[in-house]
């Protein structure tokens, strides 16, 4: 009797196991694998306002994109992948450039968006690069922010090469983007960056799927994400946990600006005043009533470039 106990009892842990190697890989695939992704639609907590979207999908910014010249550039990265980014220089010279990060499962030049304003109004050259994972870059994961990081800090140098020492920088990101610039935030990184701006960002990518899995399947972190864990350490080499803006902006080197919506239930508005309260430098957080995710700037473009263009005059010569 005892032994049949015995072997039941192997056998459900056995099960167990199966079972949660099964759903740690299958969260893998989902969300970090570089595959067609399906499960975000009808997602309600990506719902646009009919506003945001007529920004989004017929703002002029678009046409905008489609008539500039961009010069096309590629790196290498650290773990030989080809990335590929796209530069356009101001139509007068100029010593500020800003490099613009895009979200999870964007592409390089949807951050046209906000490289717009930033050519046309305020006179900047501009520089998107497609993250890895995404767009025309290499890699068949995605790094949400962590290995993009350095990949990010690759880039600045490339842009002071070739725009000369002098060169003043702002890294501006969404979403992915924006827990990119800030994951850099607290890496080694050159002088010539001035000042960060991070659009609805999250605190780390553990967290976020912990809540991601609650909202959106009704699921304990337990013991998915542990095992989801490991198994992108093992397949793309990091880990859920240290992919962390919260830890990075607390040895942030330069003044950090947060933008986020009050409506936002993809990456909620808490995830903004947390890493407001940990950044060791100067920083600011405006934060936008009734705009979702990443749906600041569509809907309240006018107060976004106030805040904007005031903490520019502040902090960039």
């Amino acid at each position: 009797m005892k032994k049949k106990i015995k072997v039941m009892v192997i056998s459900i842990v056995v099960i167990v196991l199966i079972t949660d190697i099964f759903a740690g890989n299958y969260f893998y695939n989902l969300a970090i694998k570089r595959e067609q992704k399906d499960f975000l639609q009808g997602n309600e907590d990506l719902t646009v306002s009919a506003t945001a979207m007529d920004v989004f999908l017929q703002g002029g910014w678009r046409q905008w994109v489609s008539q500039q010249d961009f010069n096309e550039w590629e790196l290498e990265s650290f773990d030989r992948q080809n990335l590929k980014g796209y530069y356009l220089e101001a139509k007068e010279p100029t010593n500020k450039t800003v490099m613009l990060a895009h979200g999870y499962l964007g592409k390089a030049k949807d951050m046209g968006l906000y490289g717009q304003y930033y050519y046309e109004e305020l006179g900047y050259n501009i520089f998107m690069p497609d993250a890895r994972g995404h767009g025309q870059s290499e890699g068949d994961y995605i790094g949400f922010g962590w290995h993009d990081r350095l990949d990010w800090i690759d880039w600045t140098e490339k842009i002071i090469k070739y725009t000369g020492a002098e060169t003043q920088i702002i890294w501006h990101g969404l979403s992915m983007g924006g827990a990119t610039v800030l994951m850099a935030s607290g890496e080694e990184h050159p002088e010539n960056v001035e000042l960060i701006v991070s659009d609805s960002a999250y605190t780390n990518v553990y967290e976020l799927f912990q809540y991601q899995l609650k909202r959106m399947y009704n699921l304990p972190a337990f013991p998915i994400l542990p095992t989801s864990n490991l198994i992108t350490n093992l397949r793309a080499e990091y880990s859920l946990v240290e992919a962390s803006a919260l830890e990075q902006v607390k040895n942030a080197q330069v003044p950090i600006i947060y933008f986020h919506g009050n409506n936002d239930s993809f990456v909620p508005a808490k995830m903004a005043e947390e890493l407001y309260r940990h950044t060791a430098t100067d920083k600011d957080l405006i934060l936008f009533d009734n705009a979702g995710h990443g749906e600041a700037y569509a809907i309240h473009e006018e107060k976004y470039q106030e805040h904007l263009k005031k903490t520019l005059l502040k902090y960039i010569d």
